[in-house]
């Protein structure tokens, strides 16, 4: 019988290529987990230093140039010598302002006999301004700020909240300015009941010093 020739199992050599591939994969360093992300951290929320507190008695006054009801541009630097009472306030014709603005109004001789001027100042338009002061009779100027930027300047444009409603208004404030353009008094929150009486002291106390 013929003998069968033993088969052999023939395993295939490596090929150059491969044997390069299986040597910088043994080489290669095993990879690193990757580290767990980082929380960040919360982001401050940034709060807005408010003017009125921020102002302080004996600094300049910012300046302003806004027209009046009577549509005539005003600024500050043309009541030099005097001192100058800008009240803020809401809105015209409203109970609180108009009960402010009529304080002013009764008060006027006492304030001049002082030396002093009054303006007040909202962001109502100067057609409203005139309204308003012909109906109550207001013999001082009323400032429009429809830009809003002097009420900015002085700190008074705040985030109120009303029957759980938030909006951004005017908070009233008042500020007694001296002869030389300098804050003499702040009242910031003004409660009407007596605002003008305290002023009238206040500008008073301010000459005997």
């Amino acid at each position: 019988m013929a003998k069968k020739k033993a088969v052999k199992n023939r395993t295939k050599k490596p090929t150059v290529k491969a044997k390069a591939k299986i040597s910088a994969k043994a080489k290669a360093p095993a990879k690193k987990a990757k580290a767990p992300a980082k929380a960040k951290a919360p982001v401050k929320a940034v709060k807005k230093v408010s003017l009125v507190s921020a102002l302080q008695a004996g600094a300049a006054a910012p300046e302003l140039q806004i027209p009046s009801d009577s549509g005539q541009v005003i600024t500050l630097k043309q009541f030099r010598g005097k001192t100058v009472v800008l009240y803020f306030y809401p809105k015209d014709d409203t109970p609180g302002c108009t009960q402010e603005s009529c304080d002013f109004r009764d008060n006027l001789r006492r304030l001049e006999s002082e030396g002093a001027v009054v303006l007040g100042i909202s962001k109502d338009s100067v057609e409203s301004h005139q309204k308003f002061k012909g109906k109550f009779a207001l013999p001082f100027p009323l400032l429009s700020d429809e830009s809003g930027r002097v009420c900015e300047a002085y700190g008074v444009w705040k985030e109120k909240s009303m029957y759980g409603r938030t909006y951004m208004g005017i908070e009233r404030s008042t500020f007694v300015i001296d002869g030389s353009g300098k804050l003499a008094r702040i009242y910031p929150k003004v409660s009407v009941k007596g605002h003008v009486d305290q002023v009238i002291q206040d500008i008073r106390a301010l000459k005997e010093l």
